[in-house]
């Protein structure tokens, strides 16, 4: 050990700290030599003896030892009379081996988490955390938390090989433990970072990681997991209720409910509304309430807002018990630049990009992922597998997918870099997604993905060796964004614009189709749904209720956010709770029993999703502009019962004479009018029998009630 060792041991910039503490071999024998600092006294206890180490300078004790192999503890003196046996975490070797040092250095660890991160764990008969951490360009790394009382120089880490990670097994630590990473950049004092692969976080305002055992769980949704597969099928219903978790409800004190509350209280609510999944939005740990969790740092952390990573499991579990998948909502695009996080996290510009022309979000003044390295995408592409099999979450939503694709993103002419070729795509990006996709897909049998993309470029949801990025879902915002500005338009000047009915029909088979109401939509001054429907109390609640069968009706999944289905007056607040007293009666009660109904009918009518991503599903029968309203077929397999859907848009009831597919009975199996929801009970006394004469090139017709502001389903009778 050189004075230049020892210069560096005290000043906690020493780079190999593994070289010289502990014991090692010299050419006078085998020395031993522990940096403890506050101590007053330090010895070895070594197969039965005890050997005094003497104060070499500072905190730093060393003396020879008679045997260089044998297991050995330290045993340590302080000022205050206390003294304490404890494992020197310097005498074991490397935790990660060579499969995970290869993988991880050269960016491709599928399971990047089972190396890197807090693992509770045994080495050499010894319990303890094996912490693991990539900071290429860090001169030390020091685990610090309250065990060590935040000093960086007690828990120096070891340099993996050229990974750029660190690693060090810290004995008699577990579950519970807080702690960070201090990190020496190369320039500057040195950072204390939270563990980017971390399993559990502070709550808000602290930051630190918390050490939780993840390992270990015995699952009881095997039925579920073997099914989903089945279920997530582009011919399968698929009908979404979108979350906040800490808005849904809330206690009798104000406070959010907990992961376990929510397992009872949501996963029932939701069983009993009819949906086959719930969407969670973001749930990674995050610093500000205000972002919803699209601000996450965390991304390995189920937030601490609620519970525990188990309870988290438990939520899912108790989903699948009752037969409801669980999507999460993903956010790789964008990360905040909070001190304790990704930003400069080796004080360098390690997982965003240096320049602000690639690596900075104006809209949301965040950072953006250097999705051209391969290290990050490999952090990235494993995160979203690791909620697939550490979770058994079903599916991931990835937001803003059009701001990863896109280089000149919201941003003016001096803002962007092109890509190689002159051109605005983002190859890294789409390089990224196509390669995120395939990894879930191949290793997590039966998930599914979705994109929130909003632009129309190609192929989202086609598969990657076709071209495509590979989602297997992309949410319809075209058709949202028609239909909405339709149904805000008073009905008197709806005839205007009947386009935006029918004009998503014509790009609505291009994508594997989710059709979003989602939180976006009431927020931000856009008010409630029932607040964008135009007209008197009755008028307000029949447009909504009318818009409800017509989205049901219309090809491509569904997605409600919680609230809209109770035609909640307020703009969600996530700060409060639903109105679920307002809901208990009268018309909120009506549209909730409502959006109840169409999901039961959707998920036992094959027509109506069988082919909801395929053309052959799907028939135009008439147009009436003039009047507002719109009739088309929906189809399923052969022997499958049709669907014929018939909208009236405007306050005045109408007789409508259309052509129907079959003949025979067509028995009236929604109305949106009956008056258990809250309607005025006008419509077809339940059967409309059809009769022959052409009409809208179809042999048989009939002649409807189609009540105000209406949608009507007529299912044929087999």
């Amino acid at each position: 050990m050189t004075e230049g060792d020892v210069a560096a041991l005290l000043a906690a910039r020493h780079d190999r700290p593994f070289d010289v503490l502990g014991i090692h071999v010299a050419e006078a024998g085998a020395w031993c030599v522990a940096l403890v600092p506050e101590a007053t006294r330090v010895t070895v206890i070594q197969a039965g003896r005890t050997v005094p180490l003497a104060r070499l300078d500072g905190p730093l004790f060393a003396a020879p030892v008679p045997d260089a192999t044998a297991t050995y503890r330290l045993s340590a003196n302080w000022p205050d009379g206390t003294e304490l046996d404890f494992e020197d975490p310097y005498r074991f070797a490397p935790v990660l081996g060579d499969i995970d040092r290869h993988l991880i250095g050269e960016g491709r660890h599928r399971k990047l988490w089972t190396a890197l991160g807090a693992h509770v764990t045994e080495v050499e008969g010894v319990t303890g955390t094996h912490f693991a951490v990539w900071a290429p360009n860090a001169t030390r790394v020091s685990v610090v938390g309250d065990f060590n009382f935040w000093d960086g120089r007690r828990h120096a880490m070891r340099r993996v090989g050229e990974t750029g990670a660190w690693e060090i097994f810290l004995p008699g630590l577990g579950d519970g433990t807080l702690y960070k990473y201090e990190i020496a950049s190369p320039e500057g004092a040195p950072l204390l970072k939270a563990d980017p692969v971390g399993f559990g976080a502070q709550y808000r305002p602290e930051t630190a990681s918390i050490v939780r055992d993840i390992s270990g769980h015995r699952w009881a949704d095997d039925a579920w997991m073997a099914r989903r597969g089945q279920v997530q099928r582009h011919d399968e219903p698929i009908s979404v209720y979108e979350v906040h978790l800490g808005s849904w409800r809330r206690g009798a004190e104000g406070e959010s409910l907990g992961y376990e509350a929510l397992a009872s209280e949501l996963v029932d609510y939701a069983s009993w509304m009819g949906f086959t999944h719930l969407e969670f939005l973001p749930v990674s740990e995050y610093p500000f309430d205000g972002s919803w969790g699209y601000q996450p740092l965390g991304m390995y952390a189920p937030t601490s807002r609620f519970g525990p990573p188990g309870a988290f499991r438990a939520l899912v579990e108790a989903a699948h018990a009752a037969g409801l998948g669980v999507l999460l909502d993903w956010v790789p695009g964008h990360f905040p630049a909070d001190a304790h996080g990704l930003a400069r996290f080796d004080g360098t510009h390690l997982y965003e990009h240096a320049d602000p022309r690639e690596g900075y979000h104006p809209d949301w003044n965040t950072l953006i992922y250097n999705f051209g390295r391969a290290e990050v995408r490999n952090f990235l592409t494993a995160n979203a597998l690791y909620w697939l099999e550490e979770y058994h979450v079903d599916g991931l939503r990835v937001d803003a997918v059009a701001s990863m694709l896109y280089r000149d993103y919201s941003r003016t002419d001096d803002e962007w870099i092109p890509n190689r070729d002159g051109g605005r795509e983002n190859y890294e990006a789409i390089d990224f997604l196509q390669e995120m996709n395939t990894l879930c897909y191949g290793e997590a049998e039966g998930a599914m993905t979705v994109a929130e993309e909003s632009t129309a470029f190609p192929g989202v949801s086609a598969p990657v060796h076709e071209g495509g990025l590979g989602f297997g879902f992309k949410w319809n915002m075209g058709w949202m964004n028609d239909t909405l500005r339709y149904m805000q338009t008073d009905p008197i000047h709806r005839s205007h614009d009947h386009h935006l009915l029918t004009h998503p029909i014509d790009y609505s088979f291009s994508e594997n189709f989710i059709l979003p109401i989602s939180h976006d939509e009431v927020v931000h001054g856009k008010g409630a749904m029932i607040g964008k429907m135009p007209g008197p109390e009755w008028e307000r609640f029949a447009n909504l209720r009318a818009y409800y069968g017509f989205m049901w009706g219309h090809p491509g999944k569904k997605l409600l956010f919680m609230g809209c289905e109770i035609a909640q007056e307020a703009e969600w607040n996530h700060d409060a709770a639903l109105d679920w007293v307002a809901a208990q009666a009268g018309p909120r009660r009506g549209v909730q029993l409502l959006v109840r109904d169409l999901n039961r009918l959707y998920r036992h009518t094959p027509a109506l999703h069988r082919r909801d991503c395929d053309p052959s599903g799907f028939r135009w029968i008439a147009n009436d502009p003039e009047r507002s309203l719109t009739a088309f077929a929906r189809f399923g397999d052969d022997g499958d019962a049709p669907v014929v859907i018939v909208c009236n848009f405007t306050p005045v009831e109408r007789r409508w004479h259309i052509g129907l597919p079959r003949s025979g009975t067509w028995d009236e199996v929604l109305n949106t009018d009956a008056a258990v929801y809250g309607g005025g009970g006008r419509g077809n006394h339940g059967t409309v029998r059809s009769r022959e004469g052409d009409r809208d090139g179809l042999a048989q017709s009939a002649e409807i009630a189609v009540p105000p502001l209406a949608a009507l389903m007529l299912r044929h009778r087999t």
